[in-house]
């Protein structure tokens, strides 16, 4: 069967309800909770992703020691 012969399917079940009142339906109800369950697994495995990455940051070999930043000119030198 194919997913829109499925949707057609679907589509009756909405006009058992008040003609004058619009929702969003059966067919709108499984599109939100398809999302929603597609937002869970991506954010299940961004999580898992994460926990593998190593935060520790390596010291840049270009950065100037504290100590050695106050020369002679410095207020801390006098």
């Amino acid at each position: 069967m194919y997913a829109t012969q499925a949707l057609t399917d679907l589509v009756p079940l909405a006009a058992e309800l008040d003609k004058n009142k619009v929702t969003p339906g059966v067919l709108g109800f499984i599109v939100f909770a398809a999302l929603a369950v597609g937002v869970w697994l991506l954010m299940k495995s961004m999580n898992r992703h994460m926990g593998k990455v190593d935060f520790e940051e390596a010291p840049d070999p270009d950065a100037v020691p504290a100590g050695a930043a106050a020369g002679p000119g410095s207020a801390k030198g006098k």
